[in-house]
C-alpha cells in the first residue's frame, strides 16, 4: 500500500469549501493586483491599459491561490502572501500575452475574450508583457513584501529560475520545436514540468520561503506542485482534445492540428484520465503531515480534474 492509498478523495463538502476559498482568495488577489498595477496616465497610458486588460481578463488565479494557501500553512501574514501572489500572476500573465503572439501560438482568444495583441496591437502586447515581467520582480524586491532582504532576494532568485531558460521559457522553447519532433513520454513530461510546472513549484514553495521553513517543508510542497502540475496539464490537454472553445476559454484542437504530442495523445483518453487521478492522489498524499490546514490544497488537484470530466 502506498501513502496515496491512505488519503481519501475529497467529497462534495470539501469541494464546496475549496470553491468558497478560491472565490475569497481571488477577490483578495484582485484587490492586491489593482493596487500594484500602474494606472493609465500620461503619454504612455496605453501600456498600462494593456497590462490591466490582460491581468483582469479573468482566469482561475491558480498560481496566486497556491501561493496564498502555502503561506497559510505557515501562518505567514496574509499581506505578504498576497503580494507574492500578485507577483506570480503578473509574471504568468506576461507569459500568456507573449504565448498568444503571432510569432508563438498565434491565438485570437484568451480567457474567452480577444488576446491582448488583438485588442491592442502586437507592439503594445509585447511591451505590456515586458512591463508585467519587470513589475513581478519589483513587487518581490519591495520591503512591503517581507521585512527581510534575504527572504526577498531568495524569492527573486527562485522566481527567476522558475521563469527562465531552465524553467518556463525552456519549456516554451521545447514546445515551439514540438511540431517538427517526435517527442515521447519523457520529453512531453519535461516540457510540461518546465513550461507549466516550474511556476506551480515556485508558487507552492513561496510559503515556506516567506516563513523561513526548512528543506523538508519545501520538498513536500515541491512534490505536491509536481503532481498537481502534471495532473493539471493532462486535464488541460483533455479539454483541448475533447472540449469546446467556451470551456477552454481559447481555441481547442491546436495541438493535434500542429502534430504536437501530449500525454493524452501518447496514453489515450482512458489511460490519461487514470494517470491524472493517480497524480492527484499522490500530490494530495504529500501534504498529509499538515492535517486539516492543507484540506484546500489537497482538494485542488481533484477540482481541476473535474473541469475535464
Amino acid at each position: 500500500m502506498t501513502v496515496s492509498d491512505t488519503i481519501s478523495d475529497p467529497g462534495p463538502a470539501q469541494m464546496q469549501t475549496l470553491e468558497a476559498s478560491l472565490k475569497r482568495s481571488t477577490a483578495l488577489i484582485d484587490q492586491t493586483l489593482d493596487a500594484v498595477l500602474p494606472r493609465p496616465e500620461g503619454l504612455h497610458a496605453r501600456v498600462a491599459e494593456a497590462m490591466r486588460y490582460a491581468v483582469f481578463a479573468g482566469g482561475k488565479r491558480l498560481r496566486p491561490f497556491l501561493t496564498v494557501a502555502s503561506a497559510g500553512l505557515f501562518e505567514v501574514p496574509q499581506a505578504c502572501g498576497l503580494r507574492v501572489a500578485a507577483a506570480i500572476e503578473c509574471l504568468h500573465t506576461y507569459s500568456l500575452i507573449h504565448d498568444d503572439l503571432p510569432c508563438m501560438d498565434d491565438d485570437d482568444l484568451r480567457r474567452g475574450r480577444p488576446t491582448t495583441h488583438r485588442q491592442f496591437d502586437e507592439a503594445t502586447a509585447v511591451l505590456a508583457g515586458d512591463a508585467l515581467l519587470t513589475l513581478a520582480f519589483g513587487i518581490l524586491a519591495d520591503s512591503a513584501t517581507h521585512p527581510s532582504g534575504e527572504v526577498r532576494a531568495e524569492l527573486v532568485a527562485r522566481l527567476a529560475k522558475a521563469a527562465g531558460s531552465d524553467g518556463m521559457i525552456g519549456g516554451q522553447m521545447i514546445d515551439i520545436l514540438a511540431p517538427g519532433r517526435d517527442y515521447g513520454e519523457a520529453e512531453v513530461i519535461l516540457l510540461q514540468q518546465l513550461k507549466t510546472g516550474a511556476l506551480f513549484e515556485f508558487s507552492c514553495e513561496a510559503g515556506p520561503i516567506l516563513a523561513g521553513a526548512g528543506a523538508e517543508d519545501r520538498s513536500r510542497l515541491n512534490k505536491f506542485a509536481r503532481g498537481l502540475g502534471l495532473a493539471f496539464q493532462i486535464a488541460d490537454d483533455l479539454i483541448d482534445a475533447l472540449g469546446t472553445a467556451e470551456q477552454a476559454g481559447k481555441a481547442v484542437g491546436k495541438d493535434q492540428d500542429q502534430g504536437k504530442a501530449t500525454l493524452v495523445s501518447l496514453y489515450g483518453i482512458d489511460k490519461a484520465r487514470a494517470e491524472s487521478i493517480r497524480l492527484a492522489r499522490t500530490a494530495a498524499a504529500s501534504l498529509a503531515s499538515y492535517g486539516s490546514a492543507a484540506d484546500d490544497l489537497r482538494a485542488l488537484p481533484f477540482f481541476l480534474l473535474d473541469r475535464a470530466a
